[in-house]
Order: structure tokens, then sequence, then C-alpha cells
């Protein structure tokens, strides 16, 4: 190996940007590949009750332990199986109602070659991956999803770069049709993610919402007495002003108090509920996004929000603290 000293800054930039352009117009080239082959295979994964396996060796094996973890991620159960170790007993981890997915550029791969009579003699749906059309593992193939480029975007075609990327696309695109097919939304994911930031993003207010006994709530005819002992007991900051019917009308804080104290003093105690409040508080829905209710609670500088529902009453409180819980931000 020869190391090139002469090779300036600027080729050295020059080299990744043909890179990156070659890469990216294969991916552009793989979008007018698409066919019905491709809605078949996704229509065929999602009317499955068990799981995908898939299996590729080499570049072909590591884009295929990706895809398998992204299918699982959206939705979609899947398992990485290494075709060299699948002759030595883990086959037997193949059930009848799986669908396999077989990844490889050449199709002719030896070790796919071997394990293709295993997965046909006990009928396993089969979909292949694959730039060659023709070969031996695409005339095995109950669908066919072609990933062929015109060119590796290193030094010879030697190395598996610009098919390599674009496969892994090919899976990003089926995990994605699979979860608009299934219906597999915002809730669904952030279950599967409960540890990751994307998954905590997607909480929802009433994942972390106080509830019941623990909402601090009061009738508007309530003395401030007992308006402080409903703040002290429920330790929030805050309450809720109800009228007769339930319905939320205002609210009092913390800062209230000391705002009613300055300008009342002593005599804020023998004021009612409905005297002190400040009306028609901000509130949110229970299915807004946690992120909305940081948002808002910065925005408006306070620390709790109200959930209310469309006929007026309320449903929860949710807390500054509950959101800083979630380590999210």
């Amino acid at each position: 190996m020869m190391y090139n000293k002469r090779m300036t800054k600027k080729e050295i930039i020059q080299t990744g940007q043909s890179v990156l352009e070659i890469e990216a117009q294969s991916i552009q080239d793989l979008s007018t590949q698409l066919d019905e082959n491709f809605a078949r295979a996704v229509e065929s994964i999602s009317g499955t009750q068990s799981r995908v396996i898939i299996t590729g060796i080499g570049k072909s094996g590591l884009v295929g332990r990706k895809i398998a973890s992204t299918l699982t991620s959206c939705g979609t159960p899947s398992i990485f199986i290494h075709p060299a170790e699948a002759g030595h007993g883990d086959l037997g981890m193949i059930l009848k109602e799986d669908i396999v997915i077989v990844i490889s550029y050449s199709g002719e791969t030896k070790e796919i070659v071997d394990i293709l009579n295993f997965i046909q003699r006990i009928g396993i749906q089969l979909i292949s991956i694959t730039g060659n059309k023709y070969s031996k593992l695409a005339k095995c193939s109950d669908i066919v999803v072609e990933t062929r480029v015109e060119r590796e975007a290193g030094p010879n075609g030697l190395i598996p770069t610009s098919s390599s990327t674009a496969t892994l696309a090919m899976g990003d695109a089926l995990a994605i049709a699979l979860m608009k097919k299934k219906g597999f939304g915002e809730e669904d994911f952030a279950s599967v993610h409960p540890k990751g930031q994307a998954g905590k993003k997607l909480l929802k207010v009433k994942n972390l919402m106080r509830k019941g006994q623990n909402i601090p709530a009061i009738h508007e005819e309530t003395c401030m007495e007992d308006v402080l002992q409903e703040m002290s007991g429920k330790k929030m900051g805050m309450t809720c002003i109800l009228d007769s019917d339930q319905n939320l009308i205002g609210i009092i804080t913390d800062g209230d108090l000391r705002r009613m104290l300055q300008k009342y003093g002593g005599q804020i105690l023998r004021k009612s509920a409905r005297e002190c409040m400040t009306p028609s508080p901000i509130t949110i829905e229970k299915d807004d996004l946690a992120t909305k209710a940081l948002h808002l609670m910065e925005e408006n500088k306070i620390t709790s929000l109200i959930i209310q529902n469309k006929s007026g009453k309320i449903e929860g409180i949710i807390h500054l603290h509950d959101l800083w819980g979630t380590e999210m931000f």
C-alpha cells in the first residue's frame, strides 16, 4: 500500500464529494426501479402474523442487521441470522410461518445459495433484495426487490459502496412503507422506545399528567384560608377554581397569593377564591405532546398546565417537574 503524500486537501474534499454524489445518484436511480414487487413485498410482510428473518453475509450482512433493527423498531418483529451459522443449527430458528428476506447483491454468494434448498423445502416465503434479478437467489425467490446500481463509488468498482448504500435505503423504504400500511403511529413508536430520545419526545401529556385526587381543585366560593390548605396539601404551587358545574373558570398560584398579600394583607383570608383567581388559565389537551407542554410553560413562565377536555372539565395537571423527570430535556 502506497501512502499518497501529494494528495492535497482540495483533492481529498473532491474525492469525498464524488463518493457522495455517486451514492446519492444511485439512490435516486433506485427510486425509479421500484415496481409492483416492492408493493407485493410490503403487502406480504404486513400480512404475516409471524416474524421476518433476514440473512446476508459480508457488507450485505451488516446492512441486513440494520434493516432487521429498523423493521423491529417500526413495528415489524425481525431477527437476523448469519448464513454461515444457519447450516450449523440456526436454521432451526426459522418457522414455516416466517418470511425470509435474503440480501445478496450478486445473488450468487455460496453461503446464501447453500440455504436456499432448506427455505424452499419447508415452504417459507422468500423475498430477495439483490442487484441481479437473473441470479440463483432471484430465481428461487417469490418476490425480487431489485437494487441494481450503475457503479460503485470506489476505484475499479471493487468495494461495495453504492450497492450497500442502495440496499440500506431500500430497507428503510420497506420499513416506512410497512409503518404506514400497518398504521404504526407515534404512540406505538414511543411504546417500544421508552428509553430513547425519539420515543421520549413522542410522549403525550396524558402519559405524564396527575389525575383524580392528585388534582388541586376547589369551588369558586371557597374562602382563601381553605384555598391555602388545598394548595399546601397537593404541593403543586397552584389550585384550579371550579364553578357549580365543576367547570374550570380560573386558577390561583403561589404568585397570585404573593400579589394578593401585598394588595390586601391579612384581609385576603376573608376573600373567596373567585375574588383572588386568575380567570381563563392556560390549558392543554391530553393528546398533545409533552414537548408542547414544556414550550407553553417556558413561553408563559409558568410551572403547571391544566389538562381540560372540550366540555370544560379538568382531566389532569402536568407540572414542570413531571417533564424534567423524563430526562428528555
